[in-house]
């Protein structure tokens, strides 16, 4: 992990403190101090913890959406256990997604050839002014140089929410779903542009929860008028923006 704030505040992974009863975080220094956990969020693999004695300086965040392929990545961690070792390479590509253990996507992604191992994660992928660009978080083991780093933009975004909330707020329709072909008489008597759509084959009740129009073996097509192809589709729009708002969902039902 890296300090983001002077006051203690430190970004991590989640699958780093995924199940852990304590925490200990070791310095460059040879200090060592317990820390608290403040949040964590599967959904994009980032948690925030907290040391509390001593007076920190911390890194800066640089603003992702300016990266460009081919812009000097470096990257710090303890791979194998062999501490504070950094390796460098190229930002290889931007706004890629990537799978997290919960099963969502995880957008802005940046894919980087500077070497990942066991114990980078979480660590700082830096641009050449040692500005973060993004949070180490996974490598694609069978192959060589297929590297991944949570953008510093997503990972300040969700830092934020951790340390203010504990946290991160996302709306829900609790249901469960699957996505499923469309035949093509659906699609030419809808004017669908998808192929597929979003099955739904079980319905929770909740207080907070409207969800009554919706019924089992509804077809979900699109929401607010954007496009429903697949699950990732209805998780990227059942943001923080949607929370307590009614929202329109184009479905099929008995085929219509």
């Amino acid at each position: 992990g890296f300090v983001i704030s002077s006051d203690g505040y430190i970004v991590t992974n989640d699958h780093v403190i995924e199940g852990t009863h304590s925490i200990r975080v070791t310095f460059a220094d040879g200090v060592e101090l317990e820390a608290s956990l403040i949040g964590a969020d599967p959904s994009t693999d980032i948690a925030v913890i907290k040391v509390y004695d001593g007076d920190f300086k911390p890194l800066q965040f640089a603003d992702s959406v300016l990266l460009e392929p081919g812009q000097i990545a470096i990257a710090i961690g303890n791979p194998m256990g062999l501490q504070h070792t950094v390796t460098t390479g190229i930002v290889s590509a931007t706004g890629r997604t990537l799978r997290a253990n919960n099963g969502r996507l995880i957008d802005d992604v940046i894919q980087t050839d500077a070497a990942l191992n066991p114990g980078n994660s979480g660590g700082p992928l830096l641009n050449s002014e040692g500005r973060v660009i993004g949070v180490n978080t996974a490598v694609i083991s069978a192959a060589q140089g297929l590297c991944f780093a949570v953008s510093s933009n997503l990972t300040a975004y969700i830092a934020g929410q951790l340390i203010l909330n504990g946290k991160v707020r996302r709306a829900q329709l609790n249901l469960a779903a699957h996505a499923v072909n469309l035949t093509q008489r659906m699609i030419g008597a809808n004017q669908l542009k998808s192929k597929t759509g979003v099955y739904v084959y079980e319905i929770s009740k909740a207080p907070d929860i409207n969800n009554s129009e919706l019924k089992e073996g509804d077809i979900i097509v699109e929401f607010e008028g954007s496009r429903v192809a697949t699950v990732d589709n209805l998780h990227k729009y059942l943001n923080e923006s949607t929370i307590g708002k009614k929202v329109v969902l184009g479905i099929l039902r008995g085929g219509r």
